[in-house]
């Protein structure tokens, strides 16, 4: 590439809104035929205002998409036991077609514990175990939000995974580990790199791909990005700083996620398709 050239852009606005697009097309199909909208349960433990943010504008995107949202907001003096109650009562419930436990819960929450009460089939977000193994082995289930808008916007611009060299850095529960599941099943091959990696920019170098989603502002180097790499950006820090040095690495790289408007509203859209899936699947319609 010459040094003139800059990367192009995968927008992750225009593609998440036709998506988004898709699934209210969807959701007023649903409710046609059964008199039922889908439904998404989101939980909130506490007033993190992040995350209070997050849920409010979760809830006005289902309200756009013809979802229908019933919030729960628990004190932040809930207990693991409370809240498994809480998530185990909507999974029982046929109202309810997907449930969201905005994490994090606090320190006192025991998170896993918490997400394995949440039923796979309304596993809309993707953080049980059995998704998780889904994912891994390729089986139908729902998939992490963040890793499934990651995988819709490769394939929106046609990146061929096959025999490619991927390099995830972030091993959490929901992001770092599906991601790699995903980019394994097209065929990828995969590394794993955390904060722990010895000689990082040295692996980022061989990288055809980088999934950065470490949430460490601009720990990936532009210069380390190897040139005609595919860069995604996952990670979201104070004041709109991506986990790469995006500068640096547009004069590099042959296509790059912004931060926002790259990873951020497909993790969104792949929420309110799922929810919709979960209610087509759970109403006995017939989609995809």
């Amino acid at each position: 590439m010459s040094a003139t050239q800059t990367a192009q852009l995968m927008d992750g606005t225009g593609l998440a809104g036709r998506i988004v697009e898709e699934a209210a097309a969807k959701a007023a199909q649903i409710s046609q035929h059964t008199g039922t909208s889908p439904c998404l349960a989101t939980v909130l433990v506490g007033e993190d205002p992040a995350s209070v943010t997050y849920v409010r504008m979760k809830r006005a995107r289902c309200a756009k998409a013809g979802i229908r949202s019933r919030h729960i907001a628990l004190p932040a003096t809930t207990t693991t036991a409370e809240l498994i109650d809480t998530l185990t009562g909507l999974s029982d419930d046929p109202d309810v077609h997907g449930i969201l436990l905005q994490h994090p819960c606090g320190p006192h929450i025991d998170e896993r514990a918490a997400f394995e009460a949440i039923a796979p089939h309304k596993d809309v977000d993707g953080v049980t175990m059995h998704s998780f193994a889904a994912m891994s082995f390729g089986l139908p289930g729902f998939v992490s939000c963040t890793p499934g808008g990651i995988m819709r916007l490769l394939e929106a611009y046609d990146v061929d995974l096959t025999g490619r060299h991927a390099v995830v850095v972030g091993r959490s529960a929901i992001l770092g580990k599906p991601a790699g599941m995903l980019l394994l099943a097209q065929d990828a091959t995969v590394t794993y790199c955390h904060s722990r990696t010895a000689d990082l920019p040295e692996i980022i170098r061989e990288a055809d791909v980088v999934v950065a989603a470490v949430g460490r502002p601009r720990l990936i180097r532009g210069e380390d990005i190897k040139p005609g790499a595919v860069v995604i950006d996952a990670g979201y820090n104070p004041g709109n700083v991506g986990d790469v040095d995006f500068d640096t690495a547009l004069t590099r790289a042959r296509l790059i996620t912004p931060v926002p408007g790259g990873v951020g509203p497909m993790t969104i859209a792949v929420l309110l398709a799922q929810t919709v899936d979960a209610a087509a699947d759970q109403l006995g319609i017939a989609h995809h």
